[in-house]
């Protein structure tokens, strides 16, 4: 009977320890996903910003060429 009983025990380890395994397996999985996704928004946002950035370069040179188009034609 002890025999078993250790048996017994030791079997509740090993699922107790397979069980918090897989657990861990899970998490790093799960903060691998969400680190990629935060990468990936990250990029995302970048990406907008620059494009933000080049549309108020380009509205300022349309600034700028209307005004010395106007320029010109004032002093024509």
């Amino acid at each position: 009977m002890s025999t078993l009983s250790q048996f017994s025990e030791k079997e509740r380890d090993y699922h107790a320890y397979q069980a918090r395994q897989n657990y861990l397996r899970q998490q790093r999985t799960i903060q691998f996903e969400r680190d990629q996704l935060e990468q990936q928004l990250n990029e995302e946002r970048k990406e907008k910003e620059a494009e933000r950035r080049a549309k108020e370069q380009a509205l300022a040179e349309i600034e700028r060429l209307k005004a010395l188009l106007t320029k010109n034609n004032l002093d024509s």
